[in-house]
């Protein structure tokens, strides 16, 4: 209980200092005028250039490359009801799962169901073959759907789990469902210890698997080019990271449909589809 306590007060902690972190590094940047923005999805020279020349590529990707795969993001907004009457952000709760695990799992079986037979679409195969381009490259996902896995990244770091995966809620144990071992019983338990499984996922309420961000943020701050494709930079504390490696001089270039709170910070933004924009780097 103690260790819990010090785990959620070192989280706000956190928080609160990336919040003040992204403020003065948002005003730095107003200040500087740094941003170049390219309204027909075309790629500077200078961006050209330093994508040949890079060797250490970070790459965060959001529900907008999995969005043009035909992924829903099952959020619908506000309160609206996702499933049996409930908002998406009580059924993907810590506290539903506590409540009602058979529930949860009920609801994330459905959202397999409704992915199972979509595929990668061009930017994850782009990004794929971006892994062998470069001396050092870090793909860093909010995505759970495990499509950056199916297109053939090798490592991907998952900062909000996996539909795919369950894990033993006591020892810790991770199961590929995908394999359908366990896919048809809602609360099936673990073979190790017996306990309970769970989704794999980073639910409302909950941190981020341990070491993960961390992982993530290092790489980051290592960076020479950033590439941050398809988030809408609002989900904390995965819109940091292309902060941190703007703060350490990385060359920071936004893909998306439309601008976001990002956009300021960004040395770059080609505004488009991924599918559309990524391949583009290769010719």
């Amino acid at each position: 209980m103690q260790n819990e306590k010090l785990r959620t007060a070192s989280l706000r902690i956190f928080h609160f200092a990336f919040l003040i972190f992204n403020f003065l590094v948002r005003s730095d940047t107003i200040l500087n005028t740094r941003m170049s923005v390219n309204q027909e999805t075309g790629i500077s020279e200078e961006l050209r250039r330093r994508f040949r020349e890079a060797r250490r590529v970070f790459v965060l990707t959001g529900a907008g490359v999995s969005a043009e795969s035909g992924v829903p993001t099952f959020r619908g907004g506000g309160q609206t009801a996702v499933w049996k009457g409930m908002p998406f952000d009580k059924i993907s709760s810590a506290g539903m799962l506590e409540r009602n695990l058979a529930e949860v799992w009920e609801w994330f079986n459905y959202r397999r169901d409704v992915i199972e037979s979509i595929a990668p679409n061009a930017a994850h195969l782009a990004i794929e073959r971006w892994q062998d381009r470069f001396e050092d490259f870090t793909l860093v996902t909010q995505n759970v759907d495990g499509l950056h896995q199916a297109a053939g990244s090798r490592s991907c770091i998952e900062l909000h789990g996996n539909l795919w995966r369950a894990r033993c809620i006591w020892c810790e144990a991770k199961y590929d469902l995908r394999n359908g071992e366990t896919t048809a019983i809602p609360t099936f338990t673990c073979e190790d210890c017996g306990n309970y499984l769970r989704p794999d996922v980073v639910l409302f309420g909950e941190m981020l698997p341990v070491g993960a961000y961390e992982l993530a943020a290092a790489k980051a701050k290592d960076a020479e080019l950033c590439f941050v494709v398809g988030t809408s930079a609002i989900v904390y504390p995965a819109a940091s990271l292309p902060e941190i490696a703007s703060a350490a001089g990385a060359y920071v270039v936004e893909i998306n449909p439309e601008p976001t709170p990002l956009s300021n910070l960004c040395d770059e933004v080609i505004m488009g589809k991924a599918g559309e924009v990524l391949p583009l780097f290769e010719l």
